[in-house]
């Protein structure tokens, strides 16, 4: 998944918020790119590729494996991963793995295309009120 670098090199392989002090970790521009979910943008490449939609599950990482597991066991890991997602727009960072599960697990069984402009639209949202991102 191609994303700005926004985190140092000798960041722990670690999802964002669950590092102790993230800030120290920070590229430069890191804080811009994040505030504003710039560094997102070039996953729009990896849409175009047809490797991701812009509304679906976000890819989990390579270590997170409790998320893997329970995404696995409701059939959530057949989804073509997105941008943004039920569980974003719903809590983003905030949530606890199992809460962002249940999420995706409706956004499994309710897609829409009427569910998916109003995910598109709630992104919007909270991209410009930046709500939902701790780091």
């Amino acid at each position: 998944m191609p994303k700005f670098r926004t985190m140092r090199i000798e960041t722990p392989p670690v999802a964002t918020h669950l590092l102790d002090d993230p800030d120290k970790y920070l590229t430069p521009v890191g804080p811009l790119l994040r505030r504003f979910s710039l560094d997102e943008f070039p996953q729009l490449w990896s849409v175009l590729k047809g490797d991701m939609s812009f509304v679906g599950p976000r890819p989990a990482l390579y270590n997170q494996d409790d998320l893997i597991e329970l995404r696995t066991k409701k059939g959530i890991h057949k989804l073509v991963p997105g941008i943004t997602g039920w569980a974003q727009v719903n809590g983003r960072d905030e949530l606890p793995i199992p809460v962002k599960v249940e999420y995706d697990d409706y956004y499994f069984h309710h897609r829409s295309f009427l569910l998916d402009m109003k995910i598109l639209f709630m992104t919007f949202l909270k991209v410009i009120k930046r709500e939902g991102v701790k780091h």
